[in-house]
């Protein structure tokens, strides 16, 4: 007996096309003949091709769910006589193996044997709380491909010059036909000679021995925008690895990561921190002097001031990223410190006051008569 074409790529019966196109990918990948060589491998990968061939086609797979194989039998021998009617099919397959194309004369994808671009890297730097407030220059440390001084990049010996690989004729691109129920593919895969450059290298250069670029470690000095935060992405363009024959470098993309600070904390462009004052100077009021990302600045508390308070000191935040002449406030909280103590003159002195207030006091009460002051 047939197996169920769901079952065998693994989705549910009211799974929708795209559901089906990623598990057909996902199996074909595993089975593909030229991946996997256990037996049984060729024979499942026919299997999943067929599943995928009926229940990606609407109408086919509709006559399936009611009939069962005997429904679509007839319809996959007349449906499918020229390889240019397998539409997604094929564009599933040549996205899968590059390269693929119809037996009947379909076009392959050639593989680019011009300059091809470095590859982009990655570097993760950490910044001070203040660095990434005010920004300024950083000196850091990269390991990337340089293109080699000794042959320009071509990988050959000074003097020589690269040949065409004979294997692939300077395509560098080999073909394979294989015949399936379904037709004739040809599958187009890399030249294992000359790694698809299409060129082989008789006599390597002995600076970069014949890859054409050498790993260096340099330094670059890089400016931090001010008002830069975590997560924040700088790129530094053609600091990535050298290009391949010829062509242009990758670019450097630095991720910025801003360490703790012990004092201030920081919501958007606004910076947060706390003071605490006595209540006596929350009750009479103060002139205090307290630190910002600036410096110390004089802050007045005014006279009856509540615990958690919030003060604002204007323009004294974080500067807005791309615009450093607009600037976030420093919001500070008040906490108001009680003593659990008082000396013997404070206790006679606050008893007077709360006598004043007609307040009654007692053991532990003056802790009491104080907390009701910043009720």
């Amino acid at each position: 007996m047939a197996r169920d074409y769901y079952e065998i790529l693994g989705v549910s019966r009211d799974a929708d096309k795209e559901e089906i196109k990623q598990a057909y990918r996902r199996l074909a990948r595993k089975y593909h003949p030229d991946v996997n060589k256990e037996p049984g491998a060729e024979e499942r990968f026919k299997e999943i091709n067929r599943a995928y061939e009926v229940l990606s086609e609407p109408e086919m797979r509709e006559r399936y769910n009611r009939f069962g194989e005997a429904g679509v039998s007839g319809a996959a021998a007349s449906g499918f006589q020229d390889m240019g009617d397998m539409g997604g099919f094929a564009d599933i397959f040549e996205s899968i193996f590059s390269g693929f194309a119809g037996g009947m004369g379909g076009p392959t994808q050639r593989r680019r044997s011009g300059p091809v671009r470095g590859d982009d890297l990655r570097l993760d730097l950490k910044l001070d709380f203040r660095e990434a407030v005010f920004g300024g220059e950083k000196e850091i440390r990269i390991s990337h491909l340089e293109t080699c001084d000794v042959c320009s990049g071509s990988g050959a010996k000074p003097g020589t010059r690269p040949r065409t690989c004979s294997t692939c004729s300077g395509s560098g691109q080999v073909r394979r036909v294989t015949r399936t129920p379904f037709g004739s593919f040809t599958q187009v895969s890399t030249c294992p000679t000359c790694n698809g450059t299409g060129m082989v290298i008789e006599d390597k250069c002995d600076a970069c021995e014949g890859k054409g670029t050498n790993q260096i470690t340099k330094k670059l000095k890089i400016t931090i925008p001010a008002g830069v935060d975590n997560g924040t992405r700088l790129r530094i363009s053609q600091e990535g690895d050298a290009g391949q024959r010829g062509g242009p470098p990758g670019d450097l993309y630095v991720y910025l990561f801003v360490n703790e600070d012990a004092e201030f904390q920081r919501d958007g462009i606004n910076i947060l921190s706390e003071i605490k004052i006595s209540y006596l100077q929350a009750i009479l009021g103060c002139r205090l002097e307290v630190e910002t990302v600036d410096g110390p600045v004089e802050l007045i508390i005014p006279a009856g001031t509540q615990p958690n308070t919030v003060m604002k000191l204007e323009n004294r935040g974080v500067p807005r990223l791309g615009n450093p002449v607009s600037r976030g406030d420093h919001l500070l909280t008040v906490l108001i410190d009680i003593p659990n103590k008082v000396t013997p003159e404070e206790r006679e002195l606050l008893e007077k006051l709360a006598k004043i207030k007609g307040e009654r006091t007692g053991k532990g009460g003056l802790e009491g008569f104080l907390g009701n002051l910043f009720k």
